[in-house]
């Protein structure tokens, strides 16, 4: 019984400090989970004309970030011509920073235009911080691009 009353709380400061975004900047250079470059990768602007109604496998993208998830950096919103992308990190081998708002960086991964649920919006929502009311007011799906990254570079 001793042992199990140890094990607890150490498994509950583990858990803490496994869901916490990577501690310090990003700064240019930085690459977070898989190498990447900068050669090949396109302009985020020209990103929605490219995938509507079709994935790409192993595109890269540069542009801006404009939100990071508050609670693990676990995903990001890139700024592209159709509104802002959502980039997660594929099997969450990895996490950035949450300096890395504003921030031009290029990522490397599959990128599709699909639709997202009401439930993943909100969930979405509370991750980037938004209060109860914002998140209250998301009633409909939303047509968008999504990534699953393997990499990104910061510029």
């Amino acid at each position: 019984m001793k042992k199990l009353l140890l094990f607890i709380p150490i498994f509950l400061l583990s858990i803490s400090m496994i869901a916490q975004p990577p501690a310090g900047n990003a700064d240019k250079g930085m690459i977070f989970g898989t190498k990447t470059t900068f050669d090949g990768a396109i302009n985020a602007e020209d990103l929605t004309a490219i995938l509507v109604n079709k994935s790409s496998e192993g595109i890269k993208v540069k542009g801006k970030v404009v939100e990071v998830c508050k609670a693990e950096g676990c995903w990001i919103k890139m700024q592209t011509s159709g509104g802002p992308m959502m980039i997660k990190m594929k099997d969450h081998a990895f996490a950035v920073p949450l300096d890395m708002n504003g921030k031009t960086i290029v990522a490397q991964g599959v990128a599709v235009y699909k639709e997202t649920s009401v439930d993943m919006l909100k969930h979405y929502a509370e991750d980037a911080g938004k209060t109860k009311e914002q998140i209250a007011a998301i009633n409909n799906p939303k047509k968008e691009i999504s990534m699953q990254a393997i990499g990104i570079l910061v510029l």
